[in-house]
């Protein structure tokens, strides 16, 4: 894998896949930039670019673990564009990747030439998801042989008294098969002080980030699941309402690995609004 280095000397890697207009793509996690593949063939219309963000992956692990932070990882991708000597570029984040997207488009609105939120996490936005919104969408799933343990499971995380993550995965999947398990597996987080310290205090500011999004020039698109836990349509369609020029998009069917369970859908949607 190539790597560059980040403005505080922590060498960190990145996959390329495909070829064409450049697409940077931050994973979310954090956690092994992997799990993300080729984003279910979009590598047939643009070339991917897919860092390992710090002490995840082939990257190095930081000197500074408050070097971590959401905001601090912004950092790390405008080095990127630079080391790539990329103008103005694409830029896509899934999930904890997408609060690391929408703070670099904040910051560096001239670097972005378009802007995609996959399944994504909406605390640099300081839009709550309350338990109520996630059980809503969990009952989606009601006539499926694995419901009945995964929503007890779910109640209690989201009441406070449970912590059984694993049972709950199969919420984030249009089909829960082989292939969801191998990518459900493959995106857990390997770095529990990395996952800890991304949203440590100071690492979102919303008020900041809300203003700057409003004159951003640049196009965006929210593209969720209909079943997506993780990222409910309703709570995303708020999100998608801060920028001037947004699209949301509901993929039906899918989770919050949308290239997953429909790659055709999902490549023909992301490729359509790139251009």
């Amino acid at each position: 894998m190539p790597t560059y280095s980040a403005p505080d000397g922590t060498r960190l890697a990145y996959r390329v896949h495909g070829a064409g207009d450049p697409l940077l793509c931050i994973p979310g996690g954090p956690a092994d930039s992997r799990y993300l593949g080729d984003l279910g063939g979009l590598s047939a219309h643009h070339r991917l670019i897919v860092p390992d963000l710090r002490g995840t992956g082939r990257s190095a692990l930081p000197e500074d673990p408050a070097s971590y932070r959401c905001d601090r990882l912004v950092d790390d991708i405008e080095a990127l564009r630079r080391h790539l000597a990329l103008d103005r570029v694409d830029v896509l984040g899934h999930s904890a990747g997408a609060n690391i997207a929408t703070q670099y488009a904040a910051r560096h609105p001239a670097n972005v030439r378009r802007l995609v939120l996959v399944g994504p996490g909406t605390r640099a936005v300081g839009i709550e998801i309350d338990g109520g919104t996630r059980r809503e969408v969990a009952r989606l799933r009601s006539g499926e042989p694995w419901f009945p343990a995964a929503y007890a499971a779910l109640e209690a995380i989201t009441e406070g008294t449970g912590t059984d993550w694993a049972a709950v995965d199969p919420f984030f999947h249009g089909r829960w098969d082989a292939a969801a398990r191998q990518v459900q597996e493959a995106g857990r987080p390997g770095n529990p002080e990395a996952v800890a310290r991304f949203a440590a205090d100071g690492a979102f500011t919303p008020g900041a980030t809300r203003a700057a999004l409003a004159a951003l020039p640049s196009p965006a698109l929210l593209l969720t699941g209909e079943f997506d836990l993780n990222s409910p349509p309703r709570p995303v369609a708020e999100f998608a309402a801060l920028f001037p020029d947004a699209e949301p998009v509901v993929q039906p069917g899918a989770g919050h690995y949308p290239w997953l369970d429909d790659a055709d859908r999902f490549v023909a949607t992301v490729a359509g609004f790139l251009g």
